[in-house]
């Protein structure tokens, strides 16, 4: 049988990973911290000083002190890792989901890229600019679904400089 590891241990081990938030840490962690508290119990030692969730913020706090645990590197590694992908809008919903926020700069370095990365991704999915209202309104709502603003999916669109003019004959 496999001696458990501390919960030191597991969130150095997940942290050496990939980053971690601390929310998604902590979320993490919990369950361990009260399972090897019931388990203690059940062993008849004496209780720790701290509950559960205590124990895991205060590992939390010295992981964040001793530089294990990095707000800024946790939304640096998220943002590299998704925009390629995703837009603004997607990458900002996932950073609240982990109740992080981006940095003026970033958010302004993403907000620059927007264009260009949502052009690589309609050329990485569909080969020809939209031929027709009903392809074009396809491409529009695969930008959205990715969380492109609707101002990037309207630019992307019309991408190579094929922007669409309606002629009138009269």
């Amino acid at each position: 049988m496999k001696p458990q590891r501390s919960l030191k241990g597991r969130a150095l081990q997940w942290l050496a990973q990939r980053e971690q938030s601390r929310s998604e840490l902590r979320r993490k962690l919990l369950p361990h911290a009260v399972a090897e508290a019931e388990a203690a119990s059940e062993a008849g030692a004496p209780a720790t000083e701290l509950a559960p969730a205590a124990r895991v913020d205060a590992l939390l706090d010295w992981l964040a002190a001793n530089n294990y645990l990095s707000h800024e590197r946790f939304v640096e590694s998220r943002v590299h890792a998704r925009a390629p992908r995703f837009g603004n809008l997607r990458i900002r919903q996932e950073l609240k989901l982990h109740q992080v926020t981006l940095s003026a700069e970033a958010a302004q370095l993403l907000q620059d890229s927007e264009l260009e990365r949502a052009r690589q991704v309609l050329e990485r999915k569909f080969a020809n600019p939209p031929g027709s209202s009903a392809e074009r309104a396809k491409q529009a709502r695969f930008l959205a679904a990715r969380g492109f603003s609707p101002e990037g999916i309207a630019r992307a669109l019309r991408r190579d400089g094929a922007e669409q003019h309606a002629t009138f004959e009269g």
